[in-house]
């Protein structure tokens, strides 16, 4: 919340080479008390809302900051369709920003809080569909750059509390891919290239992770970091049968296309359970 520390940290990874500032964007004193996006879903429940008022200052702010520093900035968990316009407008600027966005909000709404779930809890939280369809805007045109999960597993019996106690988040590594997939992929609205750019190399790019042999070209003798998936699989998702021990996953009982049958780390074959495949 403090400017002028961000201003600072900015100049700090100026002397690191590569380095890059990233950070939740939202103003902690604008959100104060709030659960769900405020629209018409939260009024609906009678719970505070969190503005994306909230998540617009903060990028703003922090765009600003970049542009006077030389900074690099990234936008963790972009959600809101002022945020993209913030961060496309200083794309062409000149202003060295990236963004991501999570599954979740380029494929969800507040509307499915409607019903009192906590399992769509989110922070940030899930937005109307204007929002959503900004983001996913921002994706097709590059302006997002990676899709990232936020990956957040919690206890069962926490998620099936009041969303006013219960906490926010999902477990979404292992559905991600296929969200996507799903919603984004297969009705034609982003391309399958861009699908693996956004989950592959282009985060590896922002992370300075290409030395170490992520979003790299695969080749030859070296030890391949890669993972095999496939586009027309379809899959009912049952988050017990998921690796991960949080259940938590807003996907259950889903049919969604596409898989991932294996991974490879460093050269090693890892194999995934494709039982559930339809």
């Amino acid at each position: 919340m403090d400017a002028a520390l961000i201003r600072d940290a900015f100049v700090a990874t100026r002397r690191l080479p590569g380095a890059y500032l990233g950070q939740h964007a939202e103003d902690q004193r604008l959100v104060g008390g709030g659960h769900l996006h405020d629209g018409t879903v939260a009024r609906a429940l009678g719970i505070a809302g969190r503005s994306t008022v909230a998540e617009e200052v903060i990028i703003a702010r922090d765009i600003a900051l970049a542009r006077i520093t030389g900074g690099r900035y990234h936008v963790l968990h972009l959600s809101s369709a002022e945020g993209v316009a913030l961060v496309r407008n200083a794309n062409a600027a000149g202003i060295h920003v990236t963004a991501e966005g999570t599954p979740q909000h380029l494929t969800l709404t507040d509307e499915r809080l409607r019903g009192g779930d906590a399992l769509f809890k989110m922070n940030p939280p899930l937005r109307s569909a204007d929002h959503m369809s900004a983001l996913r805007s921002g994706l097709v045109d590059h302006t997002i750059d990676a899709i990232a999960t936020d990956h957040a597993p919690h206890l069962t019996e926490d998620k099936a509390r009041p969303i006013v106690v219960a906490p926010p988040g999902m477990t979404g590594l292992e559905t991600a891919m296929a969200a996507i997939n799903t919603e984004l992929v297969v009705p034609g609205i982003l391309s399958l290239s861009d699908l693996v750019a956004a989950f592959t190399w282009r985060p590896a790019a922002i992370a300075g992770l290409a030395t170490h042999g992520h979003g790299g070209p695969i080749r030859v003798g070296a030890g391949a970091n890669l993972t095999v998936f496939d586009p027309t699989a379809t899959w009912m998702v049952d988050p017990s049968r998921l690796g991960s021990k949080g259940h938590n996953n807003p996907y259950r009982g889903r049919v969604l296309q596409g898989r991932v049958r294996h991974s490879v780390l460093r050269g090693v074959p890892t194999a995934i359970d494709a039982g559930a495949t339809r």
